[in-house]
């Protein structure tokens, strides 16, 4: 296989020479250029490809052409090439236009004519698109595999790790797969151990700790430094963002995150309402551009548990599961909240064998042919149930509440009433979980009474708790175990005892002065990806003004 095609199409013949030097000189050691003279010339040119093999990145296209417009052709053209990313090139007359395609054909953006210089109006948007685009190629596989059956717990948080953490591995399922046992062999395994982890140079894990299994693929997992000017714990998108602002401004920063960046929200299957990305984007992309991001600035990542977090003196010192204390001068809790458990019978046995809290996305391409529940009716399920009708049968959303109105946001309402394999049931509650090793069925109330349905896969979304138990008793929350800052650290008016400063706390700082809280386990925080990203943002200003004062 050859190198990956960028197609751009353009019926004028200057305007396409244009084109495609642009292209080569900034892709063409790593892309193949090629070029057509209209929408049909570029459809056969992708028949041929696809004949033979080679995989197409990118498809950049004129939108006025006659015969077929730029838009009938990248609609035509998700047929033959659907993971290709598609631009459209346009006249600022036809943006109205683009716009619209951005839903029917699906394009990822737009760019106005002309785009000189090419290095501010072209190259940004085409990197973006391409990097995109690269974390999803899959060549000819030569990296991790993971053999292990799929009604394995074990098995399932092996491949939710390295999927979060945006690891390439392929997945055997020894009950699906004669290959799976090949391979055992040849790393002379007992297939009764399993999961096991392969890896190319011919070494293995087997039933792997987080801990091993992080240090093997290439995670840090102990921290370069004893002292940083911050530690953030937890890298959802309000920690990121906090990474991303202080590196920026040159605070040496250490984030501590227990399994992959994103948190919860990075397990989001789509997010369309997101400023910026018109197209929507996925938890996970939004999370690896964060990453990527904070780590170009110098923000070093760690995977690790925090286990507890002191003061002495003007510094703060956070122990992580390895018994090590990080000293730092200021410190942001940003480890979000895990969804609440669903108390029913059968529910813990069958954890990580059909029954899952939270998207798992893992699971999503095991489920063709099968028909899945999803307990919850607010955005994270509304956003599962649209991921999960691309590969299932069918999707049953089980809603306590009498309509989806109060608790999820009405684009998502609109997509799954449009979505014929969707059903939403309200009034409707989980009461126990039945099957031997694997979940085999539900038991569900509705007003009508009990009744007993087959199941394969069950995931809950039934709100959230914050993740707090490592804190310290002095540290002020809500009766709901959410973390108080600022003004809501008062009481009828004044602030509390233990708050031993001669000033008011800002903003986003809590009963333990230099340490901040920003996101879902701040108290009255607003529980969308944007509003965490805004306050992860802020924060470090008011860190800054913490530290002026030393």
């Amino acid at each position: 296989m050859g190198k990956p095609v960028i197609l751009a199409v353009d019926d004028d013949v200057s305007v396409l020479e244009a084109v495609v030097q642009d292209l080569r000189r900034k892709y063409g050691a790593e892309y193949r250029i090629l070029r057509a003279a209209s929408g049909q010339a570029a459809l056969d040119t992708c028949q041929q490809l696809q004949q033979r093999g080679d995989a197409v990145a990118l498809f950049l296209s004129d939108q006025r052409m006659p015969g077929m417009s730029g838009v009938d052709f990248l609609e035509k053209s998700q047929q033959i090439y659907p993971e290709a990313k598609r631009a459209l090139l346009t006249a600022y007359a036809d943006t109205e236009a683009a716009i619209r395609a951005i839903n029917t054909a699906k394009i990822h953006y737009y760019l106005t004519k002309p785009w000189d210089p090419p290095e501010e109006q072209l190259y940004p948007v085409l990197d973006d698109l391409l990097e995109n685009w690269t974390e999803k190629y899959r060549p000819i596989f030569e990296g991790i595999r993971v053999v292990g059956p799929r009604w394995s717990a074990l098995d399932f948080q092996v491949r939710d790790f390295l999927s979060r953490n945006q690891v390439p591995y392929e997945w055997l399922d020894p009950e699906r797969d004669s290959k799976a046992f090949e391979l055992l062999n040849r790393y002379q395994l007992d297939d009764r151990k399993l999961p096991a982890v392969l890896f190319a140079d011919g070494s293995s894990l087997v039933q792997p700790s987080q801990t091993a299994l992080a240090e093997k693929v290439g995670l840090r997992t102990h921290a370069e430094r004893d002292f940083y000017d911050l530690v953030v714990v937890g890298a959802g998108p309000a920690g990121l963002a906090a990474a991303v602002y202080a590196t920026s401004e040159g605070l040496r920063t250490l984030v501590v995150e227990p399994e992959a960046p994103g948190g919860q929200a990075g397990s989001s299957s789509r997010i369309e309402n997101y400023l910026g990305f018109p197209s929507g984007l996925s938890g996970a992309d939004l999370a690896r551009r964060a990453y990527v991001q904070a780590s170009r600035f110098g923000a070093e990542f760690l995977t690790q548990c925090v286990t507890g977090l002191r003061a002495e003196n003007q510094y703060r010192l956070v122990r992580t599961s390895d018994n090590r204390e990080i000293s730092c001068n200021v410190c942001l809790l940003s480890v979000g909240v895990n969804y609440r458990r669903l108390n029913a019978p059968g529910i813990d046995r069958l954890t990580g064998a059909g029954v899952y809290y939270g998207a798992a996305l893992v699971e999503a391409r095991s489920c063709g042919d099968e028909e899945v529940f999803i307990v919850g009716g607010a955005n994270s399920a509304g956003q599962a149930a649209m991921h999960f009708s691309k590969y299932a049968r069918k999707v049953t959303m089980l809603v306590r509440a009498e309509s989806l109105v109060q608790s999820m946001s009405k684009y998502l309402i609109d997509q799954i009433a449009d979505t014929s394999n969707i059903v939403v049931e309200t009034c409707a509650e989980v009461v126990e979980a039945i099957g031997e090793g694997r979940l085999e069925a539900i038991r569900i109330r509705t007003d009508e009474g009990e009744q007993t349905r087959a199941a394969s896969g069950l995931f809950i979304f039934i709100g959230a708790a914050p993740s707090i138990h490592w804190l310290p008793e002095t540290l002020m929350r809500d009766p709901n175990g959410f973390v108080l800052t600022g003004n809501d650290l008062k009481v009828d008016g004044k602030l509390p005892r233990c708050w031993k400063e001669d000033r008011e706390p800002y903003l986003l700082e809590t009963s333990m002065p230099g340490v901040f809280a920003a996101g879902d386990i701040r108290h009255g925080s607003v529980k969308r990806v944007a509003s965490a990203v805004g306050e992860g943002s802020i924060s470090v200003q008011f860190m800054h003004q913490y530290l002026a004062r030393f």
